[in-house]
């Protein structure tokens, strides 16, 4: 009889103990995040902060939904599929424009890991080497730093240049259809030269340098939403957890492209890759482990501005947003 009872005392325990787990998942508070790509190191921070319970230490049940060729993060926010978005700056300021009233709330990446790779036997040395070559571009809204750039040159795609819809793969510059591809410093370049071309047959254009970048992940909601009090506090929390994910990713390269390897459902992911990859995005994140980290800097702001708005005939925006188009309110809440 004492055996039973003893039996049943460690039931209800465990029934108690089980009951307690679902009570503190229900009242977790639920945020969604879409991703602006697959899940790679350029999101670690993300899938670092849900693995090491950052997130759920945060009293909150956070879903990291993947991006892909054939989804617009804009879209989803849109349509109320996610509470926030990983996004680059121009997309962001187009939407909005256009009618979708996107707030940043965090800058993750501070500087731009975009650029133009070529291949030196196409004959492009500098940038005035471009007119008369055909050139991969990214379409979806990555297109706009280029159209941007070709303005501030003085060339007229498709007049003066070719422009290539170029897929999300380096094909076109391996196959010579393109003397030069889009790749970021921490993706595709390395992927021409995964791909057997030597670092010296290549020369790289960085529109950090050629002073036409523009800012790239940074997270989106909508604006209506940080009338929301909650939501306010909630997306701060969410904010808060994620500069530790980050933090922890730039610290442990290493240990993020574990993470990053097993959050990918493809298997495509190698270590090998990610960790390289992380090491380059370290590099976009030049404030990480301070208080600054996740700020966006007004002057940042300003100048991704008048870098869109100075598109000659066709600029990426016709209209300065001002500061309605970010927000430092969950920024300030993920410092409570």
């Amino acid at each position: 009889m004492q055996a039973f009872t003893i039996k049943g005392v460690v039931l209800a325990a465990a029934v108690a103990v089980s009951a307690l787990a679902n009570q503190a998942m229900a009242q977790a508070e639920k945020v969604v995040v879409q991703m602006k790509w697959v899940p790679q190191a350029q999101f670690a921070g993300y899938y670092v902060a849900a693995a090491k319970g950052y997130y759920k230490a945060a009293g909150l049940d956070v879903t990291i939904k993947p991006g892909g060729p054939d989804v617009s993060p804009v879209q989803v926010l849109a349509g109320n599929q996610a509470d926030a978005i990983v996004n680059w700056m121009p997309d962001a300021l187009a939407a909005r424009e256009a009618g979708v009233p996107l707030v940043n709330i965090a800058q993750i990446f501070d500087k731009s890991g975009l650029m133009l790779t070529c291949k030196k036997a196409s004959g492009v040395a500098t940038p005035k080497d471009f007119k008369g070559k055909t050139l991969g571009v990214w379409f979806g809204g990555n297109e706009y730093p280029f159209l941007n750039w070709m303005a501030k040159l003085g060339y007229k795609p498709d007049t003066d240049v070719k422009v290539l819809k170029q897929g999300f793969n380096v094909d076109p510059l391996l196959q010579n259809q393109a003397a030069c591809i889009s790749t970021m410093i921490y993706n595709e370049y390395w992927q021409v030269v995964d791909a057997g071309v030597k670092e010296s047959d290549l020369v790289t254009f960085f529109y950090e340098k050629e002073g036409v970048a523009s800012l790239e992940d940074g997270l989106y909601v909508l604006e209506g939403k940080l009338k929301d009090p909650a939501f306010v506090a909630r997306m701060g929390k969410f904010v808060k957890a994620t500069l530790q994910g980050w933090n922890d990713a730039v610290k442990n390269p290493a240990e993020a492209a574990k993470i990053v390897v097993a959050a990918d459902p493809s298997g495509s992911a190698t270590l090998k890759v990610q960790e390289r990859q992380m090491k380059n995005v370290a590099t976009l994140i030049s404030n990480a482990g301070t208080a600054k980290m996740g700020y966006l800097e007004p002057a940042a702001y300003e100048r991704t501005v008048k870098v869109l708005l100075a598109g000659g005939s066709s600029p990426v925006i016709k209209k300065d947003p001002g500061k309605a188009a970010y927000s430092h309110a969950v920024f300030e809440a993920s410092k409570k």
